[in-house]
């Protein structure tokens, strides 16, 4: 069964959301079997009530394995489409046979392939999915006031910094956070470049339901070659 909205909303405000995703080419990918599922039993273990991750098979292990409710997304890449986190119907419907909790997907304004705008395709997967809440990944204001009024139920800073018109920095998105806080009525999803827990803090202090921390936590290749990194520019 799928964990009502209001459940996931209480049990995560101000708190932290972990994302456990690996895919095809990643050290801690396996073909044979997840390995998520360890990486959510820690993030549980250290107070984490709300995983986000990619795939059918993560989705399925993460809540066998926890029980925490899961947002899920599926990240495909279509010719025609600049989006590829759950771009098409076809992803929807796999996530929502998996029992996803809640399904993130691409809302930003770049090209799909099929034709459609976003919003098109919120309504027909509000069509068709209901009682599924829905998770806009967005990278601008413009993109998450546009989800919010075709059927979002939360909106995330995800894309920020990854599409050609959103600012490109190494650090957080303080602004867009900030801005969405104040522009929407739903709960913003601070997400993307977190790497510090102050960092995270100060997005909960500019108003964000919650924070997604991803890479600081669960992608021991992107730790290690932050470190490596550094002590690299500090030898030159």
């Amino acid at each position: 069964m799928r964990t009502p909205l209001t459940e996931i909303l209480a049990a995560t405000k101000k708190s932290l959301i972990v994302s456990c995703q690996a895919l095809p080419g990643e050290p801690l990918y396996d073909a044979k079997r997840s390995l998520m599922p360890y990486m959510a039993l820690a993030a549980m273990q250290a107070g984490c009530r709300c995983i986000r991750t990619s795939s059918v098979r993560d989705v399925t292990a993460i809540r066998e394995a926890t029980g925490l409710p899961c947002i899920g997304l599926i990240k495909r890449a279509y010719e025609g489409f600049d989006a590829y986190i759950t771009p098409t119907m076809r992803e929807v419907d796999e996530l929502a046979d998996a029992g996803a909790d809640v399904i993130a997907l691409d809302c930003t304004f770049r090209a799909r392939g099929d034709g459609s705008t976003i919003c098109e395709f919120l309504r027909d997967i509000r069509r068709k999915y209901p009682d599924i809440p829905l998770m806009a990944d967005v990278s601008t204001l413009k993109e998450g006031i546009s989800a919010w009024e075709c059927g979002a139920d939360l909106v995330g800073t995800t894309l920020s910094g990854y599409t050609p018109y959103s600012p490109h920095t190494d650090g957080p998105d303080y602004e867009l956070v900030s801005a969405l806080v104040k522009a929407l009525p739903i709960p913003v999803i601070a997400e993307g470049r977190i790497h510090y827990p102050d960092q995270a803090v100060k997005m909960l202090r500019l108003g964000a339901h919650a924070v997604v921390v991803g890479g600081a936590i669960t992608r021991p290749l992107e730790i290690a070659q932050r470190f490596c990194g550094a002590i690299r520019d500090m030898q030159e």
